[in-house]
């Protein structure tokens, strides 16, 4: 490996200066080399400081005259000080064939640590501009919720993967195509090893590609006792924080083989969802006598309905010749049913109430608890504590208003319950 040059002759001084002095020719290369080695290595550090001051000053000045905040990002990611390497590493290469001039074995062998070194580096600053990147569409309205760090994984991934097949070449000195037989042939293996990674790898594409999941949703999995906000997604893993502050991991994988809530249909359409019964008991459902219907009247909820119907019931009964001794004759109003009707009406000029979706006040099918009324409607504020101090308002309301139509709500029996029945008991026997 002879060289000619300033270069060359430059570094043969110190070996000749020793063959001066009558130093034998062995130990003269030995020491000429490791002096040499030295002044590469100083070079190299001052090269690599002053070309990282100048070049992360060059880009912080830079960042601050351009009205994009990518190239802030390149800064925070440690961009120019990878790039500010490049310089150092390309004087290492052009200098190595002349240090080791004596010594071509060690020079091939420096070369194959340099060009590790360069892959490396190489990777590195990719990574950095993948994450900048990654950064810089986070702060644009379009990428917020999708899942950008499944995307730069998978890029990595493939970068470390050409990577190592490069620096396979370089260490072996044989075709990468022998790297690639060897790895058809541990497939079975690598598919074992890497079986999460590339089933989050399948898993990640299709919650991007069908909008399944977007950061900020917040969803419910039950098999992972997952219910809050999704705070990142990434290649193997998907971070929920709980409404608790406590944060569940899921497999990313997990969101296309296990069902999940995503509550996003509700928190984008006009009304969050009020869908909760009251029970009421059998025995104090009744017809309402003419008396009963005029003192409900005075209910203004209830007086224009009460006075239309009951005037279409008095004309059927007369026409039909009903005999009204007997409640159960012709046509009739329940207490049930006039309840249930205010309620509707309730509900209806509730000011919280979205009026544009689906409001409904239901019977149930009959349980051993009594005959549920199922209040069905959709709330105009979304926002949990709001939603639940109107569910509670609305509810509050109609239990308080039951006792108007002489309906009661079912109750298992308590203690004192069955106290006072017991003390009933021993007073007739008593008697």
């Amino acid at each position: 490996m002879q060289q000619q040059g300033p270069v060359y002759e430059w570094s043969r001084k110190f070996y000749n200066l020793l063959i001066h002095e009558g130093i034998p020719e062995g130990l003269s290369v030995q020491l000429n080399l490791v002096l040499n080695l030295i002044v590469l290595a100083v070079v190299v550090f001052l090269l690599d400081f002053i070309f990282k001051k100048v070049v992360i000053q060059a880009f912080a000045i830079f960042s601050t005259k351009t009205k994009t905040t990518f190239d802030d990002f390149l800064v925070q990611s440690n961009f120019p000080k990878y790039i500010a390497h490049i310089v150092p590493l390309i004087f290492i290469i052009r200098m190595i064939p002349t240090v080791f001039s004596d010594f071509p074995g060690w020079g091939n062998f420096s070369m194959k640590i340099v060009d590790i070194y360069m892959t490396i580096l190489a990777v590195w600053i990719f990574r950095s501009f993948l994450r900048s990147l990654k950064n810089f569409l986070r702060t644009k309205e379009a990428y917020k919720d999708k899942p950008l760090d499944s995307f730069v994984q998978v890029f990595l991934i493939f970068a470390w993967i050409i990577a190592s097949i490069y620096l396979f070449t370089v260490l072996t000195e044989k075709d990468p195509i022998a790297f690639l037989t060897a790895l058809g042939a541990a497939s079975a293996v690598i598919l074992l090893i890497f079986k999460d990674s590339i089933l989050g790898f399948v898993a990640s594409i299709q919650v991007a590609a069908n909008d399944m999941v977007r950061i900020g949703d917040w969803i419910t999995v039950e098999k992972y006792g997952a219910d809050g906000d999704v705070m990142e997604i990434n290649l193997a893993t998907v971070k929920v924080r709980n409404f608790d502050n406590t944060i569940t991991t899921i497999p990313t994988y997990a969101l296309i083989s296990d069902s999940f809530r995503n509550w996003r249909g509700m928190q984008d359409s006009g009304g969050r969802r009020i869908k909760r019964a009251l029970y009421i008991a059998v025995s104090s459902i009744r017809y309402l006598t003419e008396e009963e219907v005029e003192d409900l009247k005075k209910i203004q909820l209830l007086a224009s309905y009460l006075e239309h119907r009951q005037t279409d019931i008095t004309k059927y009964n007369t026409e039909n010749n009903a005999d009204k001794s007997i409640l159960l004759n012709g046509r009739n109003q329940t207490n049930m049913g006039v309840f249930r009707k205010y309620i509707d009406t309730y509900v209806k000029n509730h000011p919280a109430i979205n009026k544009d979706m689906t409001m409904m006040v239901r019977h149930l099918p009959p349980t051993p608890q009594g005959i549920p009324l199922e209040i069905y409607v959709f709330s105009s504020d979304k926002r949990w504590v709001n939603y639940e101090h109107i569910m509670a308002d609305i509810f509050d309301h109609i239990m308080a208003a039951v006792p108007y139509f002489d309906l009661e709500v079912y109750e298992s029996p308590s203690s004192k319950d069955m106290k006072r029945l017991s003390q009933s008991s021993a007073s007739i026997q008593n008697q």
